[in-house]
């Protein structure tokens, strides 16, 4: 009997099915007239057909002929969709192995057995449980066919009364009726239990798994020779294959430039004293970069150091203090060379750039922040747009969606398409070097690449699971690394909030683009904000408005970034090409960083840790419950937006920064010096330039400084000159004046470099050099030319001869007849007044550099109104320098920038000579000097002057008042610039 000849006396409100619909295939669950309510669908109980009315699908939007769960019938449950059926053992995974990678190997082989014992014990019960209760449900079945057909058409033909056998078409019924049950308890017997039993089971399998592959991960690291030689802290001789780029880091502070490569390899043979090991394990090294930036993963180096036991849960088997250079005994695979060539191209053909978007451009498009200069650095992470920088989904996706266009026009069917995009994808991620987030997004475009060429449904979250698991898997290590999870959260936070959002904003009646935009970077800069927040207490609260408004720029320099990193190899020039309007994407994107980082509020200060996470739930949790009434949301918004007019208009009214009538701030650059004295609007002298080019820079911008007549650089020690280039960014500057002393050789000679490629003039301090420049009148004090070097060791002797300048402020005064109340650009040295207009700035044409040393004699300027008060900036004096400035003769004055930082090394003599009622202090929060002295602050109170401090109070102005000079201090938590 066919499906045709079915009794037609169906329950209510049953569709009978046709012949020509898209009916069940042999073996499919019929429906069940019994089950009341209805399953997870919404459909009536049983019915597994689409309606007649709607041909191809069911009403739950699926394709006809496959099997829907029901969620009620027993022993079998519903089949596990949505986020929780791989969501759950993904995140059970990456548990296990943040958990476990901190714990000893026996403890990982433990947690893999509990779980895979747990694991069949659940299954078998289930399984019990199964068949017992889908006999029942077919017994239960085959009595109510037995009731509803005749005597022909019994489910059992033994059923039948004596006489009455069925007939052949009854059989043929029946048998169909009986293998179609029987494949269906077949089915119900394998997959045992409901969905949550399901669930549970994965998760515990998944936990085996993962628990085991770390347990072999920790036992492969804490164990054998290298463990063994780095607990006895050996020093040995090594062979190592680098896998990843060297990473340099330079040195904070410090009197010399000291740059640090970091490096994973595996090595591979191990040599100390009377041992000899072949081994293959993952090690850390920690060198001097001198010979490190050209190597390439998969090259094979020969290095020699001490090898020290790695941090606790840290994927490697030690850490090797690398001391002198590698020596390469290998070179790179070819698609390693391929790679580096790209990446070189790139950057050469980035050099057209200004040096800020080529710094930025290569790390935007492959992830090589190698010359990515510090402010902007800084202006990104600030405007919470540092994730630019760090190759991900973003990037693949842009790739990826080009070259599908590309094939699309080439006439490329759907699946070769489809290959074709996989190819490029992990061509990419090649060049662009596998990352935690580069793996993850060429794991998940893979998938979503083959569901395109297959036909099939794409499900991102299910995709994402997949990935997160496999990979864990894969490599229990990237469950402590903070990339991997960043990216995680947010491609998570754009695959579950943002279409939800979206659709709330389109039913408002916003443009569907924006509500795009909108939803997405709202979404995951939430996704994101535990993990910011559990990483350094910092809320981006600029971040949205930032990424909206930077985005539209991130494709097009991508894409044509690629592109010149293909074509460089065969053209440079061609490749330039692309460059050039790639750097105007790129420009736009420095240009929102900077414009946003310079907003108040644009970062805020949150408690760190797991309390900090605590505290932003309880504020959601709040926000979300207050938001809930249209009135209230309202209410809110309107604070929202005072809040927001008074951090941008009345904060600076109220609290301005600058304050008005500044002569002199000292600019907290961390542990070093930046000082900066007024010279009229938009000028200053800026003395000394920290350690960063970062701080300085934004300092200077705080400030409004856009041309510099002068510069002096105390001494050549990095804490000093090492920010020199934030100092010239994009300002005019006349000369550069420096001690003439050059020790330490190696950053003088830096110094010069620069300033010869700027074209800036250079010149020695002379005690008598004099400038005036606004309210500012500048006189070097010391060093006395040809003194004898003076300390003990080479940084108390550079110290020793620093520049010392004396400062004098005066109010307004006249211009003598013939002459301009203001000088020119360029500073005139006593005797010598320059020309106007003469200024450089940093890369254009300059004037004519004048002599050396120019020449001395009487000043010439306008008249000099009344004296505001006077300041001494001794650079780092130490006690026998500032013992002999003391014998020749010192002017009283106001205030005191102390030498040193506030080191213990201060002649009494000289604090009291100097008769200052405050007392400046340039120190970094963080410093491994111990300044400043806590005998030296002690000193300065007995002597009745007030420390400032840059570590505690932040940006430090000395400002005139109707009483003379006051201290102002900008803050600790204020971002200057």
């Amino acid at each position: 009997m066919t499906a045709a000849d079915f009794p037609h006396d169906l329950p209510e409100g049953r569709d009978e099915p046709s012949q020509d619909e898209a009916g069940p295939e042999p073996g499919r669950d019929e429906p069940r007239q019994d089950e009341p309510g209805q399953d997870e669908a919404g459909r009536e109980p049983g019915r597994d057909e689409p309606r007649q009315d709607e041909p191809g699908q069911d009403e739950a939007g699926r394709e006809p002929g496959r099997d829907e769960p029901e969620q009620d019938e027993p022993g079998r449950g519903g089949a596990v969709s949505g986020p929780a059926a791989l969501a759950a053992p993904a995140a059970a995974s990456w548990l296990t192995a943040l958990v476990l990678l901190g714990c000893s190997a026996v403890a990982g082989a433990g947690v893999a057995l509990a779980a895979a014992v747990a694991g069949a014990v659940l299954w078998a019960v289930t399984r019990a449980v199964a068949r017992h209760r889908n006999q029942a449900a077919y017994l239960s079945q085959a009595a109510y066919l037995n009731q509803v057909a005749g005597p022909d058409q019994v489910a059992d033909p033994t059923q039948a009364p004596a006489g009455e056998r069925p007939a052949a078409g009854g059989e043929e019924w029946a048998g169909a009726v009986g293998a179609a049950f029987r494949h269906r308890l077949g089915k119900q017997q394998w997959w045992t239990g409901g969905a949550a039993a399901r669930i549970a089971l994965a998760v515990l399998a998944s936990v085996a798994v993962t628990a085991a592959v770390t347990a072999c991960m920790v036992h492969r690291v804490t164990t054998g020779p290298v463990p063994d030689l780095a607990r006895r802290d050996v020093t040995v001789t090594a062979e190592a294959e680098i896998t990843d780029d060297p990473r340099i880091r330079p040195h904070q502070g410090g009197v010399s430039r000291r740059e640090t490569a970091v490096v994973r390899a595996r090595m591979l043979l191990v040599s100390a004293a009377q041992e000899r090991y072949a081994v293959d394990v993952p090690v850390v090294l920690l060198a001097p970069a001198d010979g490190w930036r050209p190597l390439l993963p998969s090259q094979r180096v020969r290095v020699r150091g001490r090898l020290r036991p790695a941090e606790q849960g840290e994927p490697a088997a030690a850490v090797m203090l690398v001391r002198g250079r590698p020596e390469p005994i290998g070179a790179p695979s070819a698609v390693q060379r391929a790679a580096g060539v790209l990446r070189a191209g790139l950057r050469e053909a980035s050099d057209v750039l200004p040096d800020d978007q080529r710094g930025l451009l290569p790390g935007l498009v492959v992830g090589d922040v190698s010359r990515l200069d510090e402010e902007v650095r800084l202006d990104l992470a600030t405007a919470g747009l540092g994730h630019l920088t760090a190759v991900s989904g973003t990037n693949l996706a842009i790739v990826a969606g080009a070259v599908l266009v590309l094939g699309r026009f080439a006439g490329l069917p759907l699946a070769l398409r489809a290959v074709v995009v996989v190819v490029a994808m992990m061509a990419f991620a090649v060049v662009a070097r596998p990352s935690p987030s580069v793996l993850r997004a060429l794991v998940m475009g893979t998938v979503a690449a083959v569901a395109l060429g297959t036909g099939r449904t794409r499900d991102g979250v299910a995709a994402l699971s997949a990935t997160v698991l496999g990979l864990v898997v894969f490599d229990p290590g990237l469950a402590r690394q903070w990339g991997f999870a960043l990216s995680v959260f947010a491609t998570g936070g754009i695959l579950i909030l943002a279409p939800r959002w979206r659709d709330r904003l389109t039913a408002r009646r916003v443009p569907r683009l924006l509500a795009e935009a909108l939803a997405v970077t709202a979404a995951a800069q939430a996704a994101v904000t535990p993990l910011l927040v559990l990483m350094s207490g910092h809320l981006d609260l600029a971040a949205i408005p930032a990424n909206l408004l930077a985005e539209p720029a991130v494709a097009p320099a991508t894409v044509l970034g690629f592109g010149a990193a293909v074509i460089a190899p065969v053209s440079v020039d061609l490749a330039r090409l692309l460059v050039r309007p790639a750097g105007w994407a790129v420009g736009w994107i420095i240009a929102v960083a900077q414009r946003v980082a310079d907003l108040p509020f644009a970062s805020a200060q949150w408690l760190g840790g797991v309390a900090g996470v605590a505290a932003l739930v309880v504020a959601a949790v709040a926000g979300w419950l207050v938001l809930r009434g249209r009135a209230r949301r309202r209410l809110v918004v309107a604070l929202a937006a005072g809040a927001l007019l008074a951090g941008l208009v009345a904060m600076p009214v109220v609290s301005p920064w600058p304050p008005p009538g500044w002569l002199l701030v000292v600019c907290d650059v961390g542990q070093g010096d930046a000082l900066v004295l007024a010279a009229g609007p938009g000028r200053a002298v800026v003395v000394d330039a920290g350690p960063q080019p970062g701080p300085a820079d934004r300092c200077l911008r705080a400030l409004g400084v856009r041309q510099m007549p002068l510069v002096v650089l105390t001494h050549p020690h990095l804490d000093h000159v090492g920010g020199l280039p934030g100092v010239l960014r994009r300002r005019t500057v006349g000369a550069v004046v420096v001690s003439p002393s050059r020790v330490p050789e190696g950053e003088a000679g830096r110094v010069s470099a620069q300033l010869r490629t700027a074209r800036i003039p250079e010149w020695q301090a002379v005690p008598g050099m004099r400038w005036r420049f606004g309210p500012s009148e500048i006189t070097v004090l010391a060093p006395e030319p040809g003194a004898a070097p003076q300390g003990p060791g080479e940084g108390a002797t550079a110290n020793n001869a620093s520049v010392v300048l004396l400062v004098r402020w005066f109010g307004p005064g006249t211009a003598p007849r013939g002459l301009p109340a203001a000088q020119g650009d360029l500073p005139a040295a006593p005797g010598a007044v320059a020309a106007p207009g003469a200024a450089a700035e940093a890369g254009s044409r300059p004037a004519p550099v004048p002599p050396l040393v120019p020449p001395l004699g009487p000043t010439l300027g306008p008249t000099l109104g009344p004296t505001l008060g006077a300041a001494l900036l001794a650079g780092d004096l130490e006690t026998e320098a500032q013992e002999a400035l003391v014998r020749r003769g010192l002017p009283r004055v106001d205030v005191l920038k102390v030498p040193h930082h506030g080191s213990s090394r201060q002649a009494p003599a000289f604090l009291a000579a100097t008769g200052a009622r405050a007392a400046l202090i340039s120190v970094g929060a963080v410093n491994d000097y111990g300044h400043p002295a806590p005998p030296t602050l002690r000193r300065l109170r007995w002597l009745g002057m007030r420390p400032y401090r840059t570590d505690l109070s932040g940006d430090i102005a000395v400002v005139a008042t109707a009483n003379g000079l006051a201290v102002v201090v900008r803050g600790r938590g204020a971002r200057a610039g």
